[in-house]
């Protein structure tokens, strides 16, 4: 089996059967969902739901980040033959993942889009399943955050990130991806006391209460440092995770839209996700991947083993083994 099975396996998101395992169809053909798993609007015993959210017009800098979740399943095509290194378990084995496709919405109807997402992330939620978003640029995570504390309360939220998006905007009606977690405190969406920025590198004027653990911190100190402290800041909470992948340097990363100096080494990112197991993640999101910028593909391939690596979280608290 296993690399033989190429032989025959072809567009797994429309041909395969199950729910779990891992995928052999060649990762230069066929259809691309994330991780080869199966597209599906049936959440009927599903664990966990990945979609895409194709926008990107709230940004301040370069655009394109609307492109992001095609590139991230693309680049992810090239992972289901082995389970994720360095967890000791596949979650494409123990988890029942679909791709859930992408949120539809009018896009010259641009004050529609929120409550589309909200609503599009609530019905998630509303059968059981947990959610993993490919963005798409920031703003995105406050709709998303909305539906997560309809259902569970105020959430703790981990952002990895080279900002903070904490800028003062007391209009709630403005979309803007440089303001959506200001947003999402004052809204009571978000718990900063039990909260953590990390990989900060950007000014802030008030951080509202979050715990920072900037760039500099994760350079000095480790990884793994930075993991734990942001364990004990969640603490056994509901968590939500947002990975802007500015967090990684850009020369790592070229593909995004606010590029910024002296960030994570995407073996740091890799380290400090894996650090994080144990916490009571119900979801996350990976954003502001933009193709027309990333000449190598290497952004998309760090958005894609990011995505993975909430997976990886996510089951790693409802595993039915040690």
């Amino acid at each position: 089996m296993a690399l033989e099975d190429a032989r025959h396996e072809v567009d797994g998101a429309f041909t395969r059967t199950d729910l779990r395992g891992r995928s052999y169809e060649n990762a230069f053909g066929g259809a691309t969902s994330f991780l080869r798993r199966r597209y599906s609007k049936d959440l009927a015993g599903v664990d966990v739901a990945v979609t895409g959210v194709p926008f990107d017009q709230a940004v301040t800098n370069r655009t394109g980040t609307r492109l992001g979740p095609r590139a991230i399943r693309e680049a992810s095509t090239l992972q289901p033959f082995d389970a994720p290194y360095g967890w000791g378990y596949d979650p494409m084995s123990e988890l029942a993942i679909v791709d859930y496709g992408d949120l539809a919405f009018d896009y010259a109807r641009t004050a529609d889009f929120p409550a589309a997402l909200t609503a599009h992330a609530a019905g998630v939620l509303a059968a059981g399943a947990g959610l993993v978003t490919l963005g798409g640029d920031h703003f995105i995570t406050l709709p998303i955050l909305r539906a997560f504390a309809a259902r569970f309360g105020p959430m703790s939220v981990i952002q990895i990130d080279a900002h903070s998006d904490l800028w003062a905007d007391d209009d709630m009606d403005r979309i803007d991806h440089g303001t959506m977690m200001y947003k999402a405190v004052r809204l009571g969406l978000v718990d900063p006391a039990t909260s953590v920025q990390i990989g900060i590198r950007t000014d802030c004027p008030d951080f509202m209460g979050f715990t920072v653990i900037d760039a500099a911190a994760v350079h000095a100190d480790g990884a793994a440092a930075a993991a734990a402290q942001a364990r004990t800041v969640v603490g056994d909470r509901p968590v939500y995770l947002t990975f802007d992948i500015d967090a990684l340097d850009p020369a790592f990363a070229p593909g995004t839209g606010t590029p910024v100096w002296g960030g994570l080494a995407s073996w740091q990112a890799a380290a400090l996700l894996r650090g994080l197991a144990g916490i009571d993640l119900k979801g996350g999101d990976v954003v502001e991947v933009s193709p027309p910028w990333d000449p190598t593909g290497a952004t998309a391939i760090a958005g894609a083993h990011v995505a993975t690596e909430l997976l990886c979280l996510y089951g790693w608290t409802r595993r039915a083994g040690p």
